[in-house]
């Protein structure tokens, strides 16, 4: 690809991951109470469900990633970007129209498919940058990421409360544009000569996973970065009945705190990765990232009150780091003809996180504030605890990273 055609694409990559993360964000706050509905008003019976849909989109990536990525090494990034963008806005049409569970759950499926594309676009930037400039790509999709879910939920509720189908209108035209701008302006960023042979062994996901284990260092690495997605869950699968919990924010006071959230992973991935990396490397941004995290982790379990965990916010942000420094890391120890089945790999390891998060964090949240009373007597109530979990997770992952992420 030349240079004059380079940066439109990136450009293309950018937006291909707000619009998508914009639409998913966009459907968080409509998609609990379609189901709820067609579960017939039964909260309880509707929140049990909602959790099987969760699983099965994390199921779909976990599959389907390393798939995809193994198509685009064989046929090229462009094909595998544009069809799937234009699956996922026909997806969002099916689930607006949706007539009841079975076709939403159907739905939701098709969704985790075709957003397992992801691992795509970042092979994609890997094939367009210098290995160098890796991590700072990286850092500008996860600005992208920040971006989507800074907006997404907000316009997402502003519909819906409108109409409960009007997100996924909204998010089908979207992608619908995104697939057409793309056919427009994004060329092939993988030459025929690069590519390689398709095999099923590949591209299954245990089979994308093996993988990980053929370079040095890769797999330490890939750990590093599994620990890492497996914390975040405790964000999204915990925060909101913890802030409830223990401060008594109301849905205006999370809302604002994930903007915040989310303007501030975006400001220090989109401005700050970049120029770091470029000063003093992956391996430095990546281990004060993890630490970083684990300042904030602590400060969210242990903090008494809303405007100290608030505080916190700040070194969850510094985390931002990680992803991109790990991935640049990673990039640097397989060649062009791969770097599709390292981020489908990638993509499976983290399908595997958000399938194991969940039940992990929740159940931890549970046991810690179901505290049994003798007496006057309290038993354990700590209602932090899954941040403290997670903050022990991320120190697990900075004892790998500090092995694997040397020079190899």
């Amino acid at each position: 690809m030349n240079s004059t055609a380079r940066k439109p694409a990136v450009i293309f990559i950018f937006i291909t991951i707000v619009l998508d993360m914009l639409a998913l964000g966009m459907i968080i706050p409509v998609l609990p109470k379609l189901v709820v509905d067609f579960a017939g008003g039964d909260t309880a019976h509707g929140a049990m469900i909602f959790g099987l849909f969760g699983t099965a989109w994390a199921l779909m990536q976990f599959i389907f990633s390393p798939l995809l990525g193994a198509l685009s090494d064989r046929y090229g990034r462009r094909r595998v970007i544009l069809i799937s963008n234009f699956g996922l806005g026909c997806d969002y049409i099916l689930m607006a129209l949706a007539p009841n569970l079975h076709w939403l759950f159907i739905g939701r499926i098709i969704s985790g498919i075709t957003a397992a594309s992801i691992s795509t676009a970042y092979a994609y930037i890997a094939d367009v940058t210098p290995a160098d400039k890796r991590a700072g790509a990286f850092g500008l999709l996860g600005a992208a990421f920040g971006l989507g879910f800074v907006l997404g939920p907000g316009l997402g509720g502003i519909l819906g409360s409108i109409d409960t189908h009007l997100p996924f209108w909204v998010a089908a035209g979207l992608s619908l544009l995104n697939a057409l701008y793309g056919w427009l302006v994004l060329p092939e960023s993988l030459a025929p000569e690069k590519r390689s042979g398709f095999s099923w062994k590949r591209a299954n996901p245990f089979g994308a996973l093996k993988l990980l284990r053929e370079h040095t260092g890769l797999s330490g690495l890939a750990a590093v970065a599994f620990l890492s997605n497996l914390a975040h869950v405790v964000l999204p699968s915990t925060f909101v009945l913890y802030a409830g919990y223990r401060y008594g924010w109301n849905e205006r006071d999370i809302g604002l705190t994930l903007a915040g959230v989310g303007v501030c992973s975006a400001l220090v991935q989109g401005g700050l990765v970049r120029p770091f990396v470029a000063r003093y490397g992956e391996r430095p941004a990546l281990l004060i990232g993890l630490t970083t995290g684990i300042i904030g982790f602590v400060i969210f379990g242990l903090a008494a009150t809303g405007p100290v965990f608030l505080g916190g916010v700040i070194f969850s942000a510094l985390w931002g780091f990680t992803g991109p420094a790990v991935q640049g890391l990673m990039t640097r120890r397989v060649g062009p003809s791969t770097q599709g089945r390292l981020q489908g790999a990638n993509s499976s390891l983290t399908g595997i996180a958000q399938m194991l998060g969940p039940t992990l964090f929740t159940h931890t949240f549970a046991s810690f504030i179901d505290s049994p009373v003798a007496g006057n007597t309290r038993g354990w109530h700590l209602p932090g605890a899954p941040f403290l979990l997670a903050g022990l997770i991320l120190c697990c992952a900075l004892g790998l990273a500090v092995h694997s992420s040397r020079a190899g």
